[in-house]
Order: structure tokens, then C-alpha cells, then sequence
């Protein structure tokens, strides 16, 4: 019985492993102890990886092999890399820098072919198809280190943007140069070749920008509330995608990379389905096509003598030298400072998807030989340790100097941001709390603030339970995407007061409301909630009614009264708009007069925000509903107020959320309230509650005098 089972074990245990259960296990130990033991010796996590796949792969213990499964997953991890660098690209940065992306990509391609190509046809003494394919191979780069600038916070950093959107300019030229390669060496190149390669093409972007958007809106629309759905939805385009891209006669990375840029607008990068795709990315897709990476390395092949050696170390050199040369003239040509150039050039460095599908097909149609694939795969190792020290050391250098996301758009102090919402209908809860964390500033360390105020009456301590049993459901959505939340309870004689003490208790920066419900007649006589919360806060309030997912719009519409420019909140809120389209990914209109454009346009500029913005002018606002001739269905509609006796404060503003709210019923509205000097106002030495009323009479007869004179 004893043998058997030892048997049992043996064979299990036996290099190569069969068992599937035992190779994930394997797989799962190396991705979670490679980058703990590593980080000991200060070796990015991502190098563990490669060099652990060195070590269990076929070339070294022969642990695991290059089965179907370990392909399979490998295959999975490369195109999510892709994917998720289109998905992260910040589209308002790369239509800024498309000139400078489009000149970084030109360098990185021509430069390294320009040098490779000489020294494999004259150095190495190669023929004319395989010299080509060779120098090709030396222009591709695969953006392996994408994730630690991704984990320091600085990948919509200008030159991470101009690097990404030039990886696939060059990389697209590249692999259709090994298209026309492969068909130069097999004999087919001719018209009917060139104008099926155009057409497929053309075709495969039509149905990439052109239809899955369109589909994916309307999937996010009508099957909201199955978030599983969504992201099975969003790796059924990853990798339908990668499939056409194929089919098209490109390599799948290709196909990845545009599934992601044509979800980019559909996707927030704070939403909670961004926050799954990149977890489970990152825990287990992106760690096994590293780990293969490592399994193709035979180190055995420099000790075949001096040629594989020679052959080895002028590939590794000519590859390195001109991904350098390609980030100083990018350096050189758009005065980088020398940490940028080396964030460029670590990124832009390490060859290995598309160096790997170059090098794989010139050897199955014997094109290059054993020793050009040998090098290569030694360079694929070299290239991606340097690459990934590179970006390591110069990420954390970036950051130093200030250059993290979100800097360029939040300017108040955002280590200090703390954010409140007061609960009150539990329906429009987590669309607030979206909201909220597509705003919230990524460096602030405080939880976002739920609370809850319960009536001093006869039933608060049931009211408490409840309250806190739906905190708590609160709370497990915002687990989801990640968002951390305090959950705060109190008692107060009423709720208007419970907000504003517990907004002082908290030290709010910011207060995020649901739409004002319609109010009793009781109410309009004391005095309204909302407008009691208004008076008895400081803050920046915001109202939203959020009735439709943002990805619904194609446009944010801001309309700002005269003056606004002069509140004491003016510049918070306004980075926090220009957040919120960061995020969205959309163009923002603001309507306002002269003065205040120019106001925002200098606010804008100081911000270095990228977010496409225009103005439209309006001059009565006097006449609030004349605004409706700038205003559209597709349109997230903002309106900035402000709180009575401010200086940009008018009668036509007051009552403006139930006005507002009649006339555009079908569509999102946000209401502002800049925030105000604390104790500047009269409001402090009223009756609160009954100051509304009083405030209308005396409004209505100042008015009737003014009409006499």
C-alpha cells in the first residue's frame, strides 16, 4: 500500500509535470513568491518571473513545458497587456501628443532597422529577406513594464502616452512588413496580395470603431446590473478582436490594442469593471505570459561555440543601442528632461511579443537560422531585465519630481481631499458613489464619507439598525471597485443639522447629494431640506441626478453664471468637472459671458488639463430657460449656482434644481454649489430653517420697490 501511494507520488511529481492541478499550483507558488523573494535584492517583481521561467521551463529543471494550457494562458497574458495599455491610454492626452507619438514612433521604427539592417548584411554576412526581417525585428518592442508605470501612478504621463501610441504605430508597420515578407519568401507577393491586405484592413477597423463601441454601449445600457456580464463582455471583444486581427492578415496583439482603444471611452479608469480587469490581469493572465516569456530562454545555446555567442551578443547590442537612440532623439527633439528619456526608453526597450511572432515565422519558413533564434531569445532576456530596471528607476524619479496623474488636473490640497455623502434614498445610492469615485482625488488617503442621520424621535434606535444595515450594503458595493468607505450614523433633532455637524466633523471638502425630492407644503413654509443644508454648510455641494450610466453621453455641458469666477470655490469644482471628463473621456462645453470664459480658460490652462473644451456665450441670465437652445440629449448637463447672498448669486438662480429638473427629465443633471468663506454669511445669524421663507418676502417687496422707481 506504502509503495503505491510513494509510486503515485513519484510519477506525479515527474519532470515535465502532467498533472494540470499540479502545474496551476506551480504556476500560482512562482507569481506569488518570485517577486516577494526578489524584492529582497531590489529585482522588479516582473524580472522574477522571467528568470523563474528560466529556471522551471524546458531549458532549465524541464518543470513545465510549453504545453497547450501554459500556451493557452501565456496567449491570454500577452494580449491583456495590449489591451489594457489601449484601455489606459488617456485619449485626450494622446489627441494632444498624436504629432509627438506619430515623430516618437517614426524614430523608433526607422532608427534601430537603420542600424540593424547593415550590420546583420554586412557584419553578419545574412542575405537581403532575412537582413530585413532581422532589422524589422530590432524596430518592434513590447511594452512588458507597462505595469510598474501603471502601479506608480504615471501612465497617462505625457511621454508613457507618446511611447504607447508610438509602440503601436510601430509594431503595426513592423508586422505587416513580416506579412510582406512571408509572402516574398513563399512567392506570392503580387496585386491580388496588396489589395486584400488593404481591404481586410480596412474592414477590421470599420467593425472596431465603427460597431463594437455601439454594441458594447448598448450592452453596458441594458444589462447594468449583471456586473459578471460585463466583464466576461469585455474579454469576448478582447479576444473576438485579436481573432479579426488575424483573420486580417495582422498579428492578435494588434487586435488587443484596438479592442482597448475602442472600449477606452466606455470604460472609466476609476469604475469598478476597470478595477476587475486590471485585478485579475495583473493576479494571474499577465504573470503567466511572463513566466513563458522565461520558458522559451535556453541558456545552453552560448555554449554551442563562438557564432551563437557573436551572433547573441550583436543582436542583444544593436537592439538595445537603437531603442536608446530612438528615446534621445525624442529627448532631443521635444526637450525631455533625462529621467523622461529613460521612462521612454525603459518602456520602449523590452522585445518580446511581436519580437518573438517576427523571429517565430522567419523560422518555420526557414528564412532566418537556428543561431539568429537562439540570439534573439537570449536579447528577449536581455532586453526585458534591462527594460523593466530602466522603467523601475526611472518611474520612481518621475514621481519625485511631481509628475504623477492627476497632478496636471486637482489643485486644491489633495492629500487633504475628504468627500461626504449623506445617504437619504437608498435607490440612487450607487450611481452617487460612482460618481463620487470618478472624482475623488487618487491621492487623497481618507475613505469617501457615508452618513446617515437619523430623527431624534421615538423610533431612532430602530432607524439606527436599519440605517447601518443599509451602510453596510453601501459598503459592499463600494468593495468592488476598490473604493474605501467610512460609514457614519447620528442622531440629530433633524436632518439638515445632522448633515452640517457631521460635514464639520469629517471636514468636508466636498458634499454629494441625491436630486431634492418633490417637497410637502409644510416644507415650502419652514423651509426646504435642501436649501437647509445649503445654508448651514461651507462646502462645495453637489446635486446629482443620475438616472442614466455615464457612458450614455458624448458630451459634458457646463453653464456658468456671470461672476462665478469670483466664489471661493470657483477653482475646486472646476477641477473636479475637468476630472470627471478626464475620466469620461469627453469634451466638455462651457456656457457662460466673456468674462467668465476668459477666467476659465486661464483656470484651464494653469490646470495643464488635456480635456478638449469649448464656450458658448450667453449674456441674459436673467432668462435661465434661454439656455435650453445649448443643451442636448447626449449631453451630462452641470449647473453651477451658488448659495444666496455670494457674489455671483441671482433670483433667477434660486429655486433652480426644481426648474431644471421639470424641464430636462430624461437626462442627468449635476447642480453646483461652490464652496464660501466660513462665517462670511448672514445665514449664520438666522433661523435656518425658517430663513427661506423670510428671505423670499423681503426679496418680493425689494422687488416691488425697485419696479416703482
Amino acid at each position: 500500500m506504502n509503495n503505491k501511494v510513494i509510486d503515485h507520488l513519484i510519477h506525479a511529481f515527474e519532470a515535465p509535470l502532467t498533472n494540470p492541478v499540479l502545474i496551476f499550483s506551480l504556476v500560482l507558488l512562482i507569481i506569488l513568491l518570485s517577486p516577494i523573494l526578489l524584492r529582497a535584492i531590489r529585482v522588479p517583481g516582473i524580472i522574477g518571473l522571467i528568470l523563474a521561467g528560466v529556471v522551471v521551463g524546458p531549458h532549465g529543471l524541464n518543470w513545465l513545458e510549453k504545453s497547450s494550457a501554459v500556451n493557452l494562458f501565456s496567449t491570454i497574458g500577452l494580449l491583456y497587456i495590449m489591451f489594457i495599455a489601449g484601455l489606459e491610454l488617456d485619449m485626450n492626452e494622446f489627441k494632444k501628443t498624436k504629432h509627438k507619438s506619430a515623430l516618437f514612433g517614426f524614430f523608433t521604427f526607422i532608427i534601430p532597422i537603420a542600424i540593424g539592417f547593415p550590420v546583420c548584411f554586412y557584419g553578419l554576412g545574412y542575405d537581403l529577406l532575412p537582413s530585413v526581417l532581422i532589422a524589422s525585428m530590432f524596430a518592434t518592442h513590447t511594452l512588458v513594464s507597462y505595469p510598474i508605470v501603471s502601479r506608480y501612478g504615471i501612465s497617462k504621463h505625457e511621454a508613457v502616452a507618446i511611447t504607447i501610441g508610438g509602440t503601436i504605430l510601430t509594431d503595426t508597420a513592423v508586422l505587416i512588413i513580416l506579412a510582406v515578407i512571408t509572402g516574398a519568401a513563399q512567392g506570392d507577393i503580387n496585386q491580388e496580395f496588396w489589395v486584400t491586405l488593404g481591404v481586410s484592413f480596412a474592414v477590421f477597423l470599420l467593425i472596431m470603431f465603427g460597431i463594437i463601441p455601439r454594441i458594447a454601449k448598448w450592452f453596458f445600457q441594458r444589462v447594468e446590473s449583471e456586473k459578471t456580464g460585463h466583464y466576461i463582455f469585455v474579454l469576448t471583444v478582447v479576444f473576438f478582436s485579436a481573432f479579426m486581427a488575424e483573420i486580417a492578415g495582422l498579428e492578435p496583439i494588434i487586435g488587443a490594442f484596438v479592442a482597448g482603444l475602442a472600449l477606452n471611452k466606455l470604460i472609466p479608469h476609476s469604475s469598478a469593471l476597470m478595477n476587475r480587469i486590471e485585478f485579475i490581469g495583473n493576479a494571474i493572465f499577465i504573470p503567466f505570459f511572463l513566466i513563458s516569456v522565461g520558458m522559451i530562454v535556453d541558456v545552453s545555446v552560448l555554449m554551442k561555440g563562438p557564432t551563437a555567442l557573436i551572433v547573441a551578443a550583436t543582436l542583444t547590442v544593436v537592439a538595445v543601442l537603437g531603442k536608446f537612440l530612438a528615446a534621445t532623439a525624442t529627448q532631443l527633439t521635444f526637450k525631455y528632461s533625462k529621467n523622461e528619456r529613460n521612462l521612454i526608453f525603459g518602456l520602449s526597450n523590452a522585445h518580446a511579443a511581436a519580437t518573438l511572432a517576427v523571429i517565430m515565422v522567419g523560422y518555420n519558413n526557414n528564412i532566418i537560422d537556428e543561431n539568429v533564434l537562439n540570439g534573439t531569445i537570449v536579447l528577449i532576456l536581455v532586453t526585458c531585465i534591462i527594460a523593466t530596471m530602466m522603467t523601475e528607476s526611472a518611474s520612481k524619479k518621475v514621481v519625485r519630481e511631481g509628475h504623477q496623474d492627476d497632478e496636471h488636473i486637482e489643485h486644491v490640497e489633495e492629500s487633504e481631499e475628504q468627500i461626504m455623502i449623506p445617504i437619504a434614498n437608498m435607490s440612487n445610492m450607487e450611481p452617487i458613489l460612482d460618481f463620487a469615485t470618478l472624482i475623488k482625488s487618487k491621492k487623497s488617503p481618507f475613505p469617501i464619507n457615508i452618513v446617515s442621520v437619523v430623527p431624534d424621535d421615538e423610533q431612532a434606535e430602530r432607524n439606527i439598525i436599519e440605517a447601518k444595515r443599509n451602510l453596510e450594503n453601501t459598503a459592499k458595493y463600494a468593495s468592488g471597485s476598490e473604493t474605501e468607505v467610512e460609514l457614519l450614523t447620528t442622531v440629530d433633532m433633524n436632518i439638515p443639522s445632522g448633515i452640517a455637524r457631521m460635514s464639520k466633523s469629517v471636514l468636508a471638502d466636498i458634499i454629494i447629494m441625491g436630486w431634492p425630492s418633490v417637497v410637502s407644503f409644510v416644507d415650502k413654509i419652514v423651509g426646504e431640506k435642501a436649501e437647509s443644508i445649503l445654508n448651514k454648510t461651507d462646502a462645495t455641494l453637489l446635486m446629482c441626478r443620475i438616472e442614466k450610466p455615464m457612458i450614455t453621453h458624448r458630451s459634458i455641458t457646463v453653464f456658468v453664471p456671470p461672476l462665478a469666477e469670483s466664489e471661493v470655490g470657483f477653482g475646486y469644482w472646476l477641477e473636479k468637472i475637468l476630472k470627471l471628463a478626464q475620466e469620461l473621456s469627453l469634451p466638455i462645453s462651457f456656457v457662460c459671458d466673456a468674462r467668465t470664459e476668459e477666467n476659465i480658460d486661464e483656470a484651464k490652462n494653469k490646470l495643464k488639463s488635456s480635456v478638449r473644451a469649448t464656450y458658448g456665450n450667453y449674456e441674459d441670465w436673467d432668462n435661465i430657460y434661454g439656455l435650453a437652445t445649448f443643451s442636448n440629449s447626449d449631453s451630462l448637463l452641470v449647473f453651477v449656482s451658488s448659495r444666496s447672498g455670494e457674489v455671483s448669486y441671482r433670483d433667477s438662480l434660486d429655486g433652480l434644481a426644481k426648474r431644471v429638473g421639470k424641464y430636462y427629465k430624461n437626462q442627468n443633471l449635476i447642480l453646483i454649489f461652490p464652496s464660501r468663506q466660513e462665517n462670511q454669511h448672514i445665514d449664520e445669524y438666522e433661523s435656518v430653517e425658517a430663513s427661506p421663507i423670510f428671505r423670499k418676502i423681503s426679496r418680493e417687496i425689494g422687488n416691488i420697490f425697485n419696479k416703482e422707481k
